[in-house]
């Protein structure tokens, strides 16, 4: 009962806070920019339009603002459009409304409240590597990921250059390149070493703001620091004795491919997408990160088939069976429905 009389709770305050947002009149004094980095409370934005009244600080486009949020506004995050009033006398900005978004990443945290990610993201850049190995079951969770989110997942195979020495990951890579011609994205490799696809890279993502999401270690800030020299994100190697990374990425940053002009997209490099917990899913939900089982929903003998492997009349295990699905991809969609009904929401 505690569950639903939060989220009850939680739809009455959308509500108020939208109620409030509306009856804020921006007066004219109000400058509009993007939210670039986030630190809790406290967020910078970057101006992308000035106000028609100007303020006795001199202001112009591109300035960097460290602003408070206003009381009764929704959680904000990396990506969102703000309006903003100026406050010439700290030397601060304090956020005033939350412009529309068009597409909104969120996780659930540990409290069972969903957390916004990243906003007006067009693009989820899922990097994996040959090491650390690939975790499919990661993978797949993130392109689960970008279809909730209404966002072009991209599929980016890093550190080629060690491809001669993992055929099984070149194995994945097809498999996965099969099925994004199959349904409508793309799989793209790449070396930071070499810069082999570099240039492949970059094509699909300028003009749009993208995010990046993988295993620690696959060279997600090394393929930014390539693409954005100006970044200067940290970096760490593999550790010998694991073959795993470390994380280096603290805080959720928009790195602007033009650092004047964020209209031209950018990179949303952030913590917070390590981890998406999947309690609050529904089974129908999460076929919509499975598209070719999807595609076979309700086609079952079984209205409530179990989708086991041993299920009588299973679509989903006849179709492995004929050759059009992987075995792999029906488990990484049954440990996901079996993850959230048991309400697990952190993943190593």
């Amino acid at each position: 009962m505690s569950l639903i009389r939060k989220r009850k709770l939680t739809k009455n305050q959308t509500r108020q806070i939208q109620k409030n947002q509306e009856t804020i009149i921006d007066d004219g004094t109000f400058a509009t920019g993007v939210v670039v980095s986030h630190f809790g409370k406290q967020l910078d934005v970057q101006i992308t339009a000035l106000p028609d009244i100007m303020p006795q600080t001199a202001l112009a486009l591109g300035q960097i603002w460290r602003c408070h949020v206003r009381t009764n506004l929704p959680m904000l995050t990396t990506g969102d459009t703000v309006k903003f009033s100026i406050d010439d006398v700290a030397g601060t900005g304090r956020i005033e409304q939350l412009l529309p978004r068009t597409t909104l990443i969120t996780r659930p945290d540990r409290y069972h409240k969903v957390k916004p990610v990243a906003s007006n993201v067009a693009i989820l850049a899922i990097i994996f590597a040959p090491l650390p190995k690939p975790a499919t079951g990661l993978i797949d969770r993130y392109i689960l990921v970008a279809r909730l989110a209404g966002v072009t997942p991209l599929l980016v195979l890093n550190k080629a250059d060690l491809l001669d020495e993992h055929p099984d990951v070149v194995q994945i890579y097809q498999e996965y390149q099969a099925l994004g011609e199959r349904y409508g994205f793309d799989v793209v490799q790449s070396s930071s070493m070499n810069r082999t696809g570099l240039d492949t890279l970059i094509s699909h993502i300028t003009g749009r703001l993208a995010i990046f999401a993988g295993q620690s270690g696959v060279g997600k800030s090394s393929l930014i620091n390539q693409i954005l020299p100006h970044a200067e994100q940290s970096t760490n190697i593999i550790s010998v004795g694991s073959q795993l990374g470390q994380h280096t990425t603290t805080t959720s940053r928009l790195l602007a491919y033009d650092v004047g002009d964020l209209t031209q997209g950018g990179i949303i490099d952030t913590p917070g997408i390590r981890e998406y917990g999947i309690w609050h899913l529904s089974a129908d939900d999460i076929l919509k990160g499975f598209d070719e089982l999807n595609d076979l929903h309700g086609t079952c003998q079984f209205r409530d088939c179990s989708h086991a492997p041993n299920a009588k009349g299973c679509a989903f295990w006849q179709a492995v069976t004929d050759g059009a699905v992987l075995s792999r991809r029906v488990e990484s969609f049954n440990e996901l429905v079996a993850e959230a009904k048991q309400g697990a929401s952190v993943i190593k």
